[in-house]
């Protein structure tokens, strides 16, 4: 049977996971360390091509390339020449600090781009002779046989071929806010969308729930997050609407200028004036009616715009890109839900009958809890957030002040939502051991722990209301337990 090395128009997701260890060559116990070496040789490494980033003397230069730059230079050289050595040191500095402005915004820029590749896994966990090992993401080849579980960074595409309540965060790929539920026994149409083929794993997401095994399938660039890097090298460059603008207005002065020139040695001329005393002063009007100051500017506007959207995350690699963005009135997107950050949050709760209100938004556990009629908080949001908390395999990080969840995003928010409650889950779980658990799985719709608590031993549940429910017979408010019927 023909091996296929991660061609870019073979799909798996219609394959059977047996089919896709054949087709790429495999073996259930992996590949032989041999055969990977020679896959490795002929393949390429798993590795993001390193974005194709402008020479930083091809950025510098590239600032001058419009027609008002051009004039101002003209001008600083016909100033020099006319002996007015002041005037063309001032429009010199302005070029200067202009073009020095501009290399700098586009040089960072171009930098956080290239920083695309950096999000592929480091490690990797694979079978190679039978034996589980671990190697650099950048080793792995078509047909390696990887194992993925909940934290890890997926390193390479691949077609799954065990799981268990397997969810991946496929956000910074799809644009899903909600993590994938994943299934390795699914066969799926070729037709299939790529948010869709839940028994594919794909480079650079996360597996927030579960574990299993995947083939790979596709390394490097010719994963569908490569495929997403490549597109950055091959953007066609065109001219912003602002770019054409000065542009218009910098052969519009071009031509004022010549205009003037002829005009003034021709009635010069017509009244005997000395030729060159003409030319002289008639370059002299034309440098004065240049605005040395507009590039300045212009460039000055355009880096606040770029340094503010910088700061919301949105990265521009030239500074005329700004104003483009700001001048569009009108944005479509495919659906709701596309544009997002990821992450989830506790907006509103229910405790003791009672509505409760949860402000601050994302993974920073800051925020006010308060019920919505104003009172005092019912004592049972303390034991809702207690179990929230203790049925929860999220954990909440912080690095240098941004806080990220490892886990399933409803868990993150669940984790949040209690320390906004002052419950920290380090102390709570170290003081309520989880004797054991029934996972998550969409069969049951529910997830349940078995904690020591308070001296007893209690099952915390989460899960669908209609799941939770129909094994519920009491509710508990302030004036206590009463029948759910009720």
């Amino acid at each position: 049977m023909e091996i296929n090395l991660g061609a870019d128009e073979m799909d798996y997701h219609d394959k059977t996971a047996q089919e896709a260890i054949s087709l790429t060559g495999s073996l259930e116990e992996g590949l032989s360390g041999e055969e990977a070496r020679r896959r490795l040789l002929a393949e390429g490494g798993n590795l993001l091509e390193e974005t194709r980033s402008p020479n930083p003397l091809f950025i510098f230069f590239s600032q001058f390339k419009n027609a008002l730059t051009a004039i101002l230079i003209i001008a600083v050289i016909l100033s020099w020449l006319l002996g007015h050595f002041a005037e063309a040191a001032v429009i010199c500095v302005i070029i200067l600090f202009s073009a020095i402005l501009g290399f700098f915004q586009e040089f960072r820029s171009e930098r956080a781009i290239a920083a695309l590749r950096h999000m592929a896994a480091p490690k990797a966990r694979v079978l190679r002779d039978g034996e589980k090992i671990e190697i650099p993401a950048s080793e792995l080849v078509c047909g390696d046989i990887i194992t993925l579980e909940a934290g890890d960074r997926v390193p390479a595409d691949g077609r799954l071929i065990y799981s268990v309540n397997l969810s991946c965060d496929e956000a910074a790929l799809t644009g899903e806010s909600m993590p994938a539920e994943k299934d390795h026994s699914l066969i799926l149409p070729a037709e299939t969308l790529l948010g869709d083929r839940r028994n594919m794993a794909f480079c650079a997401t996360t597996v927030s729930r579960g574990r299993g095994s995947a083939v790979v399938t596709a390394t490097g660039m010719k994963s569908q997050f490569g495929k997403i890097a490549g597109m950055l090298t091959n953007i066609e460059q065109n001219q912003t609407p602002l770019q054409k603008g000065l542009d218009r207005a910098g052969k519009a002065l071009a031509k004022a200028a010549l205009a003037i020139i002829a005009l003034i040695v021709a009635a010069g001329l017509f009244y005997g004036q000395p030729l060159v005393e003409l030319f002289i002063f008639a370059i002299a009007l034309a440098v004065a009616a240049v605005p040395e100051a507009l590039p300045a500017v212009v460039t000055i506007s355009l880096a606040l715009g770029v340094q503010r959207m910088a700061k919301k995350n949105a990265l521009m690699r030239n500074l005329p890109s700004v104003e483009t963005l700001g001048s569009t009135t009108v944005i479509c997107t495919d659906k709701t839900g596309t544009l997002t950050k990821g992450e989830m949050t506790v907006r509103e709760g229910l405790a003791g009958g009672r509505e409760i209100i949860f402000s601050g938004g994302g993974y920073r556990p800051e925020g006010k809890i308060s019920p919505a009629d104003g009172e005092s908080l019912p004592s049972q949001l303390e034991m809702l957030l207690t179990a929230a908390l203790l049925c929860n395999d999220a954990k909440l990080e912080e690095k240098d002040g941004v806080f990220s969840v490892l886990g399933d995003p409803t868990e993150g928010a669940l984790l949040v939502a209690a320390r906004k409650f002052g419950l920290l889950e380090s102390n709570l779980r170290a003081s309520c051991p989880r004797l054991s658990e029934t996972p998550f799985s969409s069969e049951t719709k529910t997830m349940a722990t078995l904690n020591e608590f308070r001296g007893r031993r209690v099952v915390f549940l989460k899960g669908a209301p209609e799941k939770v429910l129909g094994l519920c017979n009491f509710t508990e408010d302030e004036s206590g337990l009463s029948s759910l019927g009720e």
